[in-house]
C-alpha cells in the first residue's frame, strides 16, 4: 500500500515533468512507503536437495503510520483558510474572524493573531473591491469547512500576519530578497504592498488544494474541495493580473513577484531545473515568462496547474529555509493545528 502523501508527490512530479521525462519516475529519498507488515525477501536457492534453504534475515518492524483521513485533509485546508481569512479581513476591515469561527474545536484552542491592519484603498478602489470580495470568500470557506467537519474541526492556531520588523511578512520578504536585511515589509501600507502579500499566499493555496485532492475518498468532500480550489484559483488570477498590469508601469512589482516565486521554490524543496515550459529553473513561476510575455497562469506544458504536498506547503508557511522550522515558524509560529501528527509537523522525515 502506498503512503497517500508520498503518492501525491509522485503524481505531482509526473504531472509537472511529463513532457521532459515521459514514462519515467525517479523516486528520491523517502519514495513510496510501505504500510503494514509485509516485507520483500529475495534469495537464490540451490538446485540440490541437500542444499539447505537460507534462513531469511529478520526484517525490522515497520514504524506504525497513522492513515490520513478525509478529516485530516480538510483540517489542513482549514488551517490555511484561517490564515488567508485573517489576512484579508484585517486588510479590509481592520478586524479578523469572529471568535465563533476560531476558538472552538479540537487541538490547541484559542489561537491568537499577531499583526493585521486596515489598508487604505481610497486611491485604488478596484483593488479595494477585489480585497473585499476575497475576504468574504475566505471567511465563507472557514465557516463551510468547520460546518463540514463538525466536531472534528480544529480550532485556529496562533497566526502571525504582522508587517513589522519581527513579523512573518518581513521575514518572508527578506528571505525572498524583496527587501534588505534591515528593512521591513508592511503589506498593509499600500494597495501594491497588499497585492504582494496576497501573492505570497494565493498560489500556495491553489497548489495545496490540488495536491490534497487525490487524498479525499468521499466524493462529496472532493466536490467541495474542487469548488474551493476553483475559488482560490480565481483569487490567484485576480492578484496576478492586477500585479502584472501595475508592473507595466512599475517594474519593481514584477521583480518582486519573481523573487517571491523563487523563494517559494527554495522553501518547498522543489527540484531545480525541472520546469518544462522553460520559464525558469523551477516549478513555481512569476508573472513574466519567456520573451517577457505575461505568465498569469502558472502551469506545466499541458497548461495544468501543479501540486504541492503537505510537507511543501508547511515548508513555505513556516519559512523553513534552513530546515530548522519543522514544527512551526513564519505565519504559524507554533505550527498548524492538525490532529494527525504527520500533518501537524509537515510530514518531516
Amino acid at each position: 500500500m502506498i503512503d497517500p502523501i508520498k503518492a501525491v508527490e509522485i503524481l505531482a512530479a509526473a504531472d509537472a515533468r511529463r513532457a521532459a521525462r515521459r514514462g519515467f519516475l525517479k523516486a528520491a529519498g523517502g519514495g513510496a512507503v510501505l504500510l503494514g507488515g509485509a516485507s520483500l525477501l529475495s534469495g537464490c536457492y540451490g538446485d540440490y536437495e541437500d542444499s539447505p534453504a537460507p534462513t531469511p534475515s529478520p526484517s525490522p518492524s515497520p514504524t506504525p503510520t497513522t492513515a490520513i483521513t478525509d478529516s485530516d485533509v480538510l483540517n489542513l485546508a482549514l488551517n490555511l483558510e484561517y490564515l488567508e481569512a485573517q489576512f484579508y479581513l484585517y486588510a479590509v476591515n481592520g478586524t479578523g474572524l469572529s471568535a465563533a469561527l476560531t476558538a472552538s474545536g479540537s487541538g490547541t484552542a484559542g489561537g491568537t493573531v499577531t499583526g493585521g491592519a486596515k489598508v487604505d484603498f481610497s486611491n485604488d478602489r478596484a483593488v479595494g473591491a477585489y480585497a473585499r470580495e476575497i475576504a468574504a470568500d475566505e471567511a465563507a470557506h472557514v465557516a463551510f469547512l468547520r460546518a463540514a467537519l463538525g466536531s472534528a474541526a480544529v480550532a485556529m492556531p496562533n497566526i502571525n500576519i504582522d508587517g513589522g520588523a519581527n513579523g512573518a511578512f518581513t521575514a518572508a520578504a527578506r528571505a525572498a530578497g524583496v527587501i534588505g536585511a534591515n528593512e521591513t515589509f508592511n503589506p498593509y501600507a499600500s494597495p501594491e504592498n497588499f497585492l504582494l502579500g496576497a501573492f505570497i499566499f494565493e498560489d500556495v493555496g491553489v497548489t495545496a488544494y490540488k495536491g490534497a485532492a487525490p487524498l479525499l475518498s468521499n466524493k462529496t468532500y472532493l466536490e467541495a474541495a474542487a469548488g474551493i480550489l476553483a475559488a482560490e484559483a480565481y483569487h490567484a488570477g485576480i492578484v496576478r493580473t492586477v500585479l502584472y498590469a501595475k508592473g507595466m508601469s512599475t517594474a519593481s512589482l514584477i521583480t518582486a513577484t519573481t523573487k517571491i516565486s523563487d523563494a517559494r521554490d527554495l522553501l518547498d524543496g522543489s527540484p531545480a531545473n525541472d520546469d518544462v515550459r522553460g520559464i525558469g529553473a523551477d516549478d513555481d513561476q512569476g508573472l513574466v515568462g519567456s520573451n517577457n510575455a505575461a505568465n498569469l497562469v502558472p502551469a506545466n506544458v499541458n497548461a495544468i496547474a501543479y501540486s504541492r504536498s503537505s510537507e511543501q506547503v508547511h515548508n513555505i508557511v513556516y519559512l523553513n529555509a534552513t530546515g530548522a522550522n519543522r514544527t512551526g515558524g513564519g505565519f504559524f509560529p507554533n505550527g498548524t493545528n492538525n490532529p494527525n501528527a504527520s500533518l501537524r509537523v509537515g510530514l518531516s522525515s
